[in-house]
């Protein structure tokens, strides 16, 4: 059965059609759209608590009342894993929690971390048929949020159903959502999968890049022990390219590989002063903070927690780091953007959570260099104020600087969050692997398959940058396209 022929035969079950009957489209598309209960900004602005509640059960079921029930839905289009979403939809208006939790589970290994952190907005909430109406798009990443918690909180977390085990074994490297979705797919088809992951801890950037505030470990964490209970295994602490080569997974075994071992080299600016004390990347700022204590002024190996904070760039990761430094202490904390707002490609939801607590926004500013005291600690920044010119490749408006408008300010600490490149570990660690001018892996966008015989490539390794849904959604290609191959292999082989 086809996925559309699936999505038919569910649609024309009776609970469904009884649903669709109980109230009119018209009434559905009067119902507002639910808001997200939050966190007062001054109380979280000083800790690491989440700051989204998440919906309470009258909320849920009213918010999922806005669902028509599309006969094609076109939000489905917009999911990259592709998840069943009026169907877990209408088992929440149903009040049938649980049963929308495991619809969920059927595509997305990480549906609690989809519903936090997914730009919804930009995917499958965009196809919405609300919009046409002039309406506010259903809800669903906060629905989809609604229904792991609710599974989770129960104490009755369910564990997909895996098939027979055949004895094959594949390898993933990096366990960062690409890395699981795979393994999850290819553990539910049988398979003896085990992930390689290189720091002390499950989850890559989950783990690394997200702090908890946006994503709590715990919630990371439960995800986690249910694809441990499906059988995969995670071995840490292991550096591909460095304590195992691709050629050792050969030898010892492994008939397919699946890279997923993200981008976690930071790209600079180099400009005058990036070498100064109190000046770093945010991969190592929210790492050393998210995975090693280092807020910690008892750790080992603290961070500085800078009075003064300028955070460099407007993405997702540079409002993780700003809203960081104002819960160490920043009285100043401060982003710097060299396009306008509307430029920006940070959610909505951060910007707005981080102009709430405090956060101050020198857009149209870009920094050309950073000045020190005597004992090389940054001290100020150079900003060259900017205009906006015609549109670039990306689509939006090329900043342009303007003549003679330099400013100076004070800053003490500066986080640059300008994107990231593909450490050439990986890529290195593999013969004949064809590799672009960018240092990610090149691979067929349909199967994820890399230039090698069964090396498939996913996440940011592939695209320097992506999001958690499209690295999931590389991971569950990969993991059918690679099933396939194996299948046919063996099959010629009998």
């Amino acid at each position: 059965m086809t996925t559309e022929e699936l999505i038919a035969a569910r649609r024309a079950e009776p609970w469904r059609e009884a649903l669709r009957r109980s109230l009119t489209n018209r009434e559905r598309a009067a119902i507002p759209r639910v808001r997200m209960n939050e966190l007062d900004p001054e109380y979280r602005s000083h800790n690491s608590e989440e700051v989204n509640l998440g919906l309470t059960p009258e909320q849920a079921i009213r918010e999922a009342r806005r669902c028509l029930d599309c006969p094609r839905p076109a939000c489905m289009t917009g999911c990259p894993a592709g998840i069943c979403i009026p169907e877990f939809i209408k088992h929440i208006e149903a009040g049938e929690f649980l049963k929308a939790a495991a619809v969920l589970k059927e595509t997305s290994a990480l549906p609690a971390v989809c519903g936090r952190v997914c730009p919804q907005e930009k995917q499958c909430e965009a196809q919405c048929i609300h919009l046409k109406m002039k309406k506010e798009p259903v809800a669903i990443g906060y629905l989809e949020r609604f229904a792991a918690d609710c599974e989770r909180e129960s104490g009755h977390v369910s564990v997909p159903e895996v098939a027979a085990p055949n004895g094959i074994r594949v390898a993933v490297i990096g366990s960062g959502p690409a890395g699981l979705s795979f393994a999850g797919d290819m553990a539910r088809r049988g398979y003896d999968v085990t992930v390689f992951e290189a720091l002390h801890e499950i989850g890559g950037v989950l783990k690394y890049g997200i702090p908890a505030f946006r994503l709590p470990n715990a919630v990371v964490d439960v995800e986690i022990g249910i694809l441990k209970q499906m059988g995969v295994k995670f071995i840490l602490n292991c550096i591909a390219g460095r304590t195992v080569t691709g050629e050792d997974l050969k030898a010892d075994g492994y008939r397919g590989i699946f890279a997923a071992s993200g981008a976690g080299l930071p790209n600079f600016m180099n400009i005058p002063g990036e070498n100064l004390i109190g000046v770093m990347s945010s991969n190592e700022y929210l790492t050393r903070v998210n995975l090693m204590d280092a807020a910690n002024p008892e750790s080992d190996t603290p961070v500085l927690t800078g009075r003064h904070v300028a955070v460099i760039g407007g993405g997702n990761t540079a409002m993780d780091s700003v809203r960081t430094a104002r819960r160490l202490g920043a009285e100043r904390a401060m982003i710097v953007y060299r396009r306008s707002e509307e430029e920006m490609p940070a959610r909505i939801e951060e910007v707005k959570h981080a102009r709430e607590e405090g956060i101050e926004f020198l857009t149209l500013h870009s920094p050309v260099e950073y000045l020190g005291d005597e004992k090389g600690r940054v001290r100020q920044m150079r900003l060259q104020k900017m205009a906006l010119g015609e549109p670039d490749a990306s689509g939006r408006r090329r900043p342009a600087p303007i003549e003679n408008a330099i400013e100076t300010i004070a800053v003490d600490e500066v986080i640059v969050s300008i994107g990231v490149s593909p450490n050439p570990l990986i890529p290195n660690s593999f013969k004949d692997l064809e590799v672009s001018s960018r240092g990610t892996i090149v691979v067929d966008e349909a199967t994820m398959r890399s230039s090698m015989e069964n090396v498939y490539a996913g996440g940011d390794i592939v695209r320097g940058g992506a999001t958690v849904i499209l690295a999931m959604g590389d991971g569950r290609r990969a993991a059918a396209a690679m099933h396939e191959q194996l299948r046919l292999e063996d099959s010629m082989i009998q």
